[in-house]
């Protein structure tokens, strides 16, 4: 396996790489672009085909010959109370819309006016088939048709619809932008890593092929039937950057430190992809290991980031075990100027500089350093009380949209529920009215005349009819009626009777990854785990390494749920946010225990474990904190987009890997292997060796 990971250095070797990967991303940037219009961002792709919303869905589906109905309300308010202009004008917004919005359209009837005579709602059902364009160009007509109202009318479209819309905005512009912010970063950092004005150029090219690959390749899944959405997406961009980074700052590490000591900048790179080659790769198969996990995932949207992001890895480390080199020995020592590595020259080593003083330091006081260091880390997960895994609907914006006004108006004066009912499916014609009445008594439903709709009756005896809660609909209060409405359905109409509509969605979305959490999170420990033993050869530092992945994941979220609640003003916690935190700072976070021990166990089987660890910090000490930062950079890229759940797992991954890089993995773990010694070993033959010094 050497001879693959040395390929690079090899004769002619370098140009036909650089030759097959210019012409590989230039193929897949052909198909590239249309990456993200195939990407599915309404939260009905993301739910398991067994959902009960899913069901309803269909027969409603069914029962309007196809078309997917979605609620939508313009709310409109005048503070002082609607004049006889405004209600002319409401009239005539009604009368027009009805009369140009799509046939198909559910129109609106006569507007629902607020008992203090300030707000009157219009109700319609906009119907698309399968295309969000057509949603989209519904709602900016009914903008376009309610702005021209007399001076001072406020107007929003808000309910499923009009959040939809806002949404789809802010979804075309994100990976452009995400893109844009990720690459600034990352040529920011290089510049001030290597100080110079050109070497950043090398990695940010090999990774920057390797995202364009992706892209293309992550079409090409879209079509087969993976689901993709922009968080995937945006996901897949940091991930292949940070990552991508990541590994090219170790075997630029490696190559420099070995032309110090080799004239022939050929022999100094097979010796440094003989090195670094192992360790990148088994960095890499830890990360598409924990991401291969998702798989199991009941959520459409998480199942479908696996396999994307799993490729997106692997050619971030193929780029930076085959066209990175390539490209350092095309460019020659010339490439790091104005600090050319020349042999022999001085560079960072095991004897000198400000990690061998960090590691003589935990040398000398480990006993006191890691029971401090798991202490702070201890106190960070006490925010794990404010962790609410709640966020849905208007809430999702960082900022104010005109849907989220619109809500609040509603809630403000009417039955806060009215711009989002819940469906009621009933399969028993012969049951009908003992559903509805069950329906019309249950807790949580609104007691405003007419806030239970008469039922429409399809063929077969199936029958519909809506019902709104007495709660705003975009809330956790919400969600948690569903079940017991469900309950007190099924009851009074049999099995078959089922609850749709976008709460109730919302609701099973949140069941289904409260789900993959159980079940996912336990397979990643284990497969790390595995992966880790495996390239230590031990049973005990696997165990040591993953326990302080999860402490620093905990300390993360936890110091992530404080900051989003007391000071950032978030509604909630999106639920992806446990599942995608854990995943990429349990499997990142163990890059760098694969960085740092990797190299403690080629030390050690000269030096001893002890003087094995003071070594390999003072050399990978550099490298890891560059690459923590780095990766840091890249997630809180994320937090630059007008979301919060991107927000929240770009800051909360960010905050982990800096806290896993200057705390965990250049603090804690050294001072706890001192303190093991040659048993952090065990059963190896590194555990049984008496070279210990």
């Amino acid at each position: 396996m050497g001879a693959i990971f040395e390929l690079a250095s090899r004769g002619r070797a370098k140009w036909l790489i650089a030759i097959v990967w210019l012409l590989v991303a230039a193929a897949a940037g052909s198909v590239a672009g249309k990456f993200q219009s195939a990407q599915k961002n309404d939260i009905t792709s993301y739910l398991p085909a067994g959902a009960e919303s899913v069901r309803a869905l269909d027969e409603l589906n069914a029962l309007s010959g196809g078309a997917v109905v979605t609620p939508t309300v313009i709310v409109f308010h005048r503070s002082g109370g609607l004049s006889a202009a405004d209600l002319t004008a409401i009239a005539n917004d009604s009368s027009r819309l009805n009369a140009q919005l799509p046939s198909g359209t559910l129109p609106a009837l006569a507007p629902t006016r607020s008992r203090d005579g300030t707000a009157e709602l219009l109700q319609f059902g906009l119907t698309l088939h399968g295309e969000t364009s057509v949603l989209d160009s519904d709602v900016q007509l009914m903008r376009r048709v309610v702005s021209r109202g007399p001076a001072g009318l406020a107007a929003y479209v808000t309910g499923p619809g009009g959040v939809s819309y806002d949404a789809s905005q802010v979804f075309k512009t994100i990976n452009g932008k995400l893109l844009i912010v990720t690459v600034a970063l990352v040529f920011v950092l290089l510049v001030l890593i290597y100080r110079s004005p050109i070497f950043w150029a090398i990695p940010l090219a090999a990774v920057g092929m390797a995202e364009a690959i992706a892209e293309g390749l992550g079409y090409v899944l879209t079509q087969v039937g993976v689901t993709i959405d922009s968080l995937s997406a945006g996901i897949l961009t940091v991930l292949i950057f940070g990552t991508g980074t990541d590994y090219a700052l170790l075997v630029v590490a490696r190559y420099r430190e070995e032309l110090r000591s080799h004239e022939d900048r050929q022999v100094a790179m097979r010796i440094a992809l003989r090195r670094a080659g192992p360790v990148v790769f088994a960095s890499a198969s830890t990360v598409i290991a924990a991401l291969l996990c998702l798989l199991a995932a009941n959520v459409n949207s998480t199942r479908g980031l696996a396999p994307i992001a799993a490729i997106g890895v692997a050619l971030a480390m193929l780029s930076n075990l085959t066209l990175l080199p390539a490209l350092l020995l095309l460019f020659g020592r010339r490439a790091f100027w104005p600090f050319v590595p020349l042999a022999g020259s001085s560079g960072a080593d095991e004897t000198h500089g400000v990690w061998r003083r960090v590691a003589d330091l935990i040398s000398r006081r480990h006993r006191v350093i890691a029971p401090a260091v798991v202490a702070l880390l201890a106190a960070l997960c006490i925010g794990l009380v404010d962790l609410h895994a709640t966020l849905s609907g208007n809430n999702q914006f960082t900022g104010v949209v005109p849907s989220e006004q619109g809500q609040t108006l509603i809630s403000a004066h009417f039955p806060p529920g009215a711009s989002a009912p819940i469906d009621v499916v009933v399969a028993d014609r012969a049951r009908l009215g003992a559903v509805r009445d069950a329906i019309v008594h249950a807790s949580g439903i609104s007691d405003a005349p007419g806030a239970v709709s008469a039922p429409l009756t399809g063929s077969g005896g199936l029958s519909v009819f809506t019902a709104e809660l007495s709660v705003n609909p975009t809330v956790a209060r919400a969600y948690a009626l569903i079940g017991p409405i469900r309950r007190i359905a099924k009851a009074a109409g049999g099995p078959t009777t089922l609850i749709g509509g976008a709460v109730a969605e919302q609701e099973d979305l949140d069941i289904a990854a409260h789900r993959d959490n159980e079940v996912i999170l336990p397979m990643i420990i284990v497969a790390v785990t595995l992966i880790l033993g495996l390239l230590l050869r031990s049973l005990v530092a696997p165990l040591l390494l993953i326990a302080t992945v999860v402490l620093s994941y905990a300390a993360a979220l936890g110091a992530g749920s404080f900051a989003f609640g007391h000071f950032f003003g978030y509604a909630g916690e999106d639920p992806s946010l446990v599942l995608f935190s854990f995943l990429f700072l349990v499997a990142l976070g163990c890059d760098y225990n694969i960085f740092l021990m990797a190299r403690v166990r080629e030390e050690s089987a000269s030096t001893g474990t002890r003087q094995g660890m003071l070594r390999a910090l003072a050399v990978t000490g550099a490298v890891i904190t560059s690459a923590g930062i780095v990766l840091a950079g890249t997630f809180s890229a994320l937090a630059s987009l007008p979301l919060v759940e991107y927000a929240e797992v770009g800051l909360v991954i960010a905050f982990g890997v800096l806290l896993d890089t200057f705390l965990v993995r250049t603090v804690l773990v050294p001072a706890l292997v001192l303190e093991l010694d040659r048993r952090i070993w065990w059963p190896s033959a590194l555990w049984r060796s008496s070279g210990e010094e």
